[in-house]
């Protein structure tokens, strides 16, 4: 019995000694990795609570209180550096989680800019269609009127075709009736 308290208060001596290296921040993770790597046989089991690691890897009654103690450390050491992991990983799918957010918010300002874009090029193409539309209608008064227009010099053309005509006709009719020739018979040969 005395035996086991004496190994409860070095217990407590050494846990009070490693206590402190549990609150305190770690300044360089790497090197303390490199420090306190565990043999291969003696990885961490993170899938096990705290006490079975404690009683699988507690020493025989003979082995003494300094084995225990660095058993101890040891434990304390692998918890510290799975919280470590624990957070790191944390850290990250909080990142991972702010870099989704932010790229979906700009796919969503990207889709309403287009969008945005779109529509005001459909606008435009309403407008040029509405423009093309009018300018059609112009185009076709003007024919209608340049149209017109030439009716109406044919017209005069014809009238004034149908006066030369009968002043023709007239006047052929009397020199008939006056039995005279007429002075000129071709413009262009003088006389």
């Amino acid at each position: 019995m005395a035996e086991e308290k004496a190994a409860a208060a070095a217990l407590e001596e050494t846990t009070s000694e490693v206590a402190p290296l549990v609150p305190e921040t770690v300044k360089d993770v790497e090197e303390e990795k490199a420090a306190i790597v565990p043999a291969p046989e003696e990885k961490p089991d993170v899938s096990k609570p705290l006490a079975d690691v404690l009683k699988n890897k507690e020493p025989s009654a003979d082995s003494g209180s300094t084995d225990r103690g660095a058993t101890l450390a040891r434990v304390l050491t692998e918890k510290r550096l799975s919280l470590i992991t624990a957070w790191e990983e944390n850290e990250k799918v909080k990142t991972e989680n702010k870099a989704v957010k932010k790229i979906a918010d700009i796919v969503a300002w990207e889709n309403s800019k287009k969008a945005e874009v779109e529509a005001q090029q459909k606008k435009k193409q309403e407008e040029l269609e509405k423009k093309k539309a009018q300018y059609a209608e112009k185009v076709k008064n003007k024919i209608a009127s340049i149209h017109k227009e030439a009716e109406a010099k044919k017209a005069n053309v014809e009238v004034k075709r149908g006066e030369e005509v009968l002043k023709t006709e007239e006047k052929a009719e009397k020199y008939r009736s006056a039995g005279l020739a007429p002075r000129r018979i071709w413009g262009f040969l003088g006389g």
